[in-house]
């Protein structure tokens, strides 16, 4: 059986260097993996550390708005599956520079798009048997919900709040005329907010970590009661592989880990967890406190709540999430107290510039 070739987008980031792992520790060498990242703050090559040596692991450092490249990977390569990652997934930074969110996460998308119908379409129209696509994107594309119940299906119509949202959500609605027009093989999943390893710490929970530890204030949006729905970030990589494989083509999969949490509720986890994994001689252990909770003004068009309802994929594909919350935080707090190194690397530089213009007169 041939080896199948994957081109993953945004590879070194987050959620996309997750997928890595999961794809390599789940299929070993029967996989061939191609990542492309641009390398922008959030794209971390020390994420991926323990596979750069691996015979069918390579790296192309390189913008999916450049459309000649992506045409050029595509020309020398035959990719079997895309796993499309890459995009500027920050809204306070989309709030701050929205330019930057359309030109990655709409005309990036349309490249990539463009490069592989190019690469796999027949001259009769059809497509290479085999061949799919996987938009990557978020429940934050379907607005907000009320506190007071409801959930994100798949037909939720798209209500995007946010220069981010918006920009997600063009971008899903590029996916899906291709699939409508040309009978493109893809899908999409949206999920909800992810955690876990090699989080870039501006997101919240790496954030409250690294500040906690370090004595320093932790900031919270507003009255700190927004609601979001928490998913592993494996389990995430799991869902996105059993889309792909065991999913429905030209459907739409949301993936959620039915882990409801104010984003307080959150903080004061983070806090007992710390305390518990923390030994007595520890000095930071002196620093976790309640009393570093500090309340901010809160994000522009800042959603209320997202909760997804997952049932389709559940159905469909057979994926549940494999992990609950309190498993997961411990998890991921466990990993950042063995990553030491890696929190000081990505921390230091432009990230402390940041940090200080989104927090500091607030």
């Amino acid at each position: 059986m041939a080896v199948r070739t994957y081109l993953v987008t945004g590879g070194a980031g987050f959620i996309g260097s997750n997928y890595i792992h999961y794809m390599f520790e789940k299929y070993g060498d029967d996989i061939r993996i191609i990542n492309v990242d641009k390398l922008t703050y959030a794209g971390n090559l020390e994420n991926l550390k323990d596979v750069e040596d691996h015979p069918n692991y390579t790296f192309i450092r390189a913008d999916v708005c450049d459309g000649e490249k992506m045409m050029e990977i595509f020309n020398e390569n035959d990719i079997d599956r895309v796993v499309h990652f890459a995009a500027e997934s920050h809204v306070d930074r989309s709030i701050k520079n929205p330019d930057v969110f359309v030109r990655t996460n709409v005309l990036g998308t349309l490249n990539l798009l463009n490069a592989a119908k190019a690469a796999w379409e027949n001259e009769d129209g059809t497509f290479k048997e085999d061949k799919k696509f996987l938009h990557v994107s978020t429940d934050e594309v379907y607005g907000s919900l009320d506190d007071d119940g409801g959930y994100f299906y798949e037909t939720t119509p798209y209500d995007p709040h946010s220069p981010y949202s918006a920009s997600k959500a063009s971008s899903d609605f590029l996916v899906k005329s291709y699939m409508d027009t040309y009978h493109f093989p893809a899908n999409i999943t949206n999920c909800s907010n992810n955690y876990g390893p090699y989080q870039f710490p501006e997101k919240l929970i790496p954030l409250m970590i690294n500040n906690a530890l370090q004595g320093k204030k932790l900031p919270v949006y507003g009255d700190g009661k927004n609601v979001r729905d928490w998913l592993y970030v494996a389990d995430h990589a799991k869902g996105i592989d059993m889309v792909q494989e065991k999913g429905r083509l030209f459907e739409t999969y949301n993936i959620g880990g039915h882990n409801e949490k104010q984003n307080i509720e959150i903080i004061y986890t983070i806090l007992d967890c710390l305390r518990e994994i923390l030994p007595d001689d520890d000095p930071r252990k002196a620093n976790i406190s309640e009393d570093l909770i500090t309340y901010v003004t809160d994000r522009k068009g800042h959603d209320r709540r997202y909760a997804i309802a997952p049932d389709k994929i559940k159905k469909e594909v057979g994926w549940e999430p494999d992990t609950m919350f309190k498993e997961g935080i411990r998890k991921t707090i466990k990993w950042y107290f063995e990553h030491e190194d890696w929190m000081k690397n990505v921390t230091s530089g432009d990230y402390q510039n940041y940090y200080e213009s989104m927090y500091a007169n607030r």
